[in-house]
């Protein structure tokens, strides 16, 4: 049985998005989908947005759906990237096939004002110990000038920190095991 997710704000507001297998991604919750785009909103707007660590491309089609100028989803995950690419086909993202440490920087640099988001697979999983740090990582050597804001959904127990090299944590917002923390 395919499962969907739902497009809640914006030109696409109740378009229905598929998600990729439970086992290869884990979503976002659409609480934190809406909260983040409620506090992003203006930056948003405008603004090249990238999602990195993609899966089902919620929160980029989210974000171009409010009024992002243009919109990435990476994924590095084949079956999750089948459904990430029939997803940008009904909402007008760019889904991209890769790694997001490889992929990112060069999006970063060719942009301006571009919005970053990043989910990826929590460290619990198989594979994937010390992802945190190796996503930090990525920021501090991105060029700060290209970014508008930089956010993390990371597990809440992950306590992030409060500069990751020129960018500086401004709120955090907690939905039970979730919690996004931003960066400018």
């Amino acid at each position: 049985m395919q499962l969907f997710t739902t497009i809640h704000q914006g030109k696409f507001k109740g378009k229905k998005l598929l998600l990729p297998p439970s086992a290869t991604t884990r979503s976002t919750k659409s609480i934190v989908a809406e909260s983040f785009l409620n506090s992003a909103l203006l930056e948003i707007r405008g603004a090249v947005f990238v999602e990195c660590f993609g899966g089902s491309g919620l929160v980029a089609a989210s974000a171009l759906s409010v009024g992002a100028k243009h919109a990435y989803a990476v994924e590095l995950d084949k079956t999750a990237f089948g459904v990430l690419a029939k997803n940008a086909s009904v909402a007008g993202f760019e889904a991209l096939y890769g790694d997001t440490f490889t992929l990112t920087p060069a999006l970063v640099a060719k942009h301006t004002d571009v919005v970053l988001y990043l989910d990826p697979p929590f460290d619990i999983r198989e594979g994937f110990s010390g992802i945190y740090e190796k996503v930090i990582h990525l920021v501090e050597n991105l060029p700060k000038a290209n970014l508008k804001m930089v956010v993390f959904e990371h597990l809440s127990s992950v306590e992030m920190p409060q500069n990751i090299g020129q960018f500086c944590k401004t709120k955090t917002r907690k939905f039970g095991k979730t919690t996004l923390s931003y960066y400018v």
